[in-house]
């Protein structure tokens, strides 16, 4: 199988430049999610179409149970252009590397999984079938996508693979998170004379001293690491620059480790607020948008934490894989950031994992790229999965 995916590599190498060259930021995947349809049409897959939402879902085999691979298609601005030793989407190849915006995060992933299943359904067990899911607007809103394909289609796969960037290792979890708002309130006045009033952003500065403190005192865990907080943004609402402002909000990234929740979080910053002296509204950020296909789309902005056993069959199947695709014994660990698994395992409750290309270090930076040796690595991953899985699960 090995020969055969080295065969295929300088097709998916050209397809991944392909694909680095036209930007599809999220709700804007329109032109990129057409192109991989038409790919999984060329690779001889059973099925490819595009959902409500302008996920890509292609198939092959036609057994009765399902096996998921994802990636997102999506990605991050490029940010300063001149910042770039390259222009991002020209798809630069080099000395083995593809270069530019997305190569890494996750279009390296999506043709990983892509290039995978092909070489895969000629020899896929008669009981699997296998859905290959380029996923919209991930980078937004992690998981989103899977509202419409799990919540509104009903698909129901028993395990989820995921193709984020796990530097060739295989993942099995990785911490929640949370955006949340804190809002002071005040009273306005002229600011030739602040003692008529209360100014909303004094409050807050002394919460925020509160949020630093707390960061420290966070729990940990062996295996996902310690909790986070951090105050990202701060706004605040006046009549104008001579008044004292009446509002001041800050937005704040919380990263949940095991043990802590959407209802921990939220009453540890209420009672920072208290520990400092100040009212404070706390809420929990909404994700409202559009796909490119016009669909609306809500979602609530907690992602859970997640993990899943490492002597879970899937797991297990996952390492065998691994190990016959890298010829040596595989790491297995956790991702730092987060993934479309919030809702696949957090919220779903199905058995994710993740096997990428490319390290999480190259991910949203100007250093994004992946060799061709991780493509072709992760391609012949992808295409041994189904067969290692079919063993673990029947496994007396």
């Amino acid at each position: 199988m090995e020969q055969r995916a080295r065969e295929m590599l300088a097709d998916a190498t050209a397809f991944l430049r392909e694909i680095v060259a036209i930007p599809s930021p999220s709700g804007g995947e329109e032109r990129v999610a057409r192109r991989i349809q038409g790919k999984m049409s060329e690779l001889g897959f059973a099925e490819a179409r595009l959902d409500a939402f302008g996920s890509v879902v292609g198939r092959v085999g036609a057994g009765p149970r399902v096996l998921l691979y994802d990636a997102h298609i999506d990605t991050v601005g490029v940010g300063d252009p001149d910042a770039w030793p390259h222009d991002p989407f020209a798809g630069k190849h080099e000395d083995g590397w593809i270069w530019g915006r997305g190569a890494a995060d996750n279009k390296g992933g999506l043709v990983s999984i892509l290039y995978g299943a092909a070489l895969a359904k000629d020899a896929l067990p008669p009981e699997l079938s296998l859905l290959v899911v380029g996923s919209a607007m991930e980078e937004d809103c992690d998981g989103i996508a899977y509202k419409t394909l799990l919540d509104e289609e009903g698909l129901a796969p028993e395990a989820v693979v995921l193709s984020e960037c796990t530097g060739l290792r295989v993942y099995r979890g990785h911490r929640g998170r949370m955006e949340m708002t804190a809002t002071t309130r005040g009273v306005s006045c002229h600011a030739s004379a602040p003692e008529r009033g209360e100014n909303a952003i004094y409050a807050m500065a002394r919460l925020v001293g509160e949020i630093e403190a707390l960061n420290g005192r966070l729990a940990g865990d062996p295996f996902l690491g310690k909790g986070s907080i951090a105050v990202t943004r701060i706004e605040n609402a006046g009549a104008s620059l001579n008044a004292v402002p009446d509002r001041c909000t800050i937005t704040l990234d919380r990263r949940l480790t095991a043990g802590e929740t959407r209802a921990s979080a939220l009453a540890e910053v209420r009672e920072a607020a208290r520990a400092a002296g100040v009212e404070a509204e706390v809420d929990v950020l909404v994700h409202e948008a559009r796909g490119w296909t016009g669909k609306p789309v809500r979602m609530e902005k907690y992602y859970p934490t997640w993990t899943l056993p490492a002597e879970h069959p899937a797991v297990g199947a996952a390492l065998g894989a691994a190990r016959e695709a890298l010829g040596r014994e595989p790491e297995l660990g956790c991702w730092t950031f987060s993934t479309n698994g919030v809702v696949t395992a957090g919220l779903a409750g199905i058995p994710t994992l993740g096997f990428g290309p490319a390290e999480e270090a190259y991910t949203h930076s100007v250093a994004d790229r992946v060799s061709e040796e991780h493509l072709l690595r992760a391609i012949l991953f992808y295409a041994l999965y189904p067969e290692h899985y079919a063993r673990a699960v029947n496994a007396p």
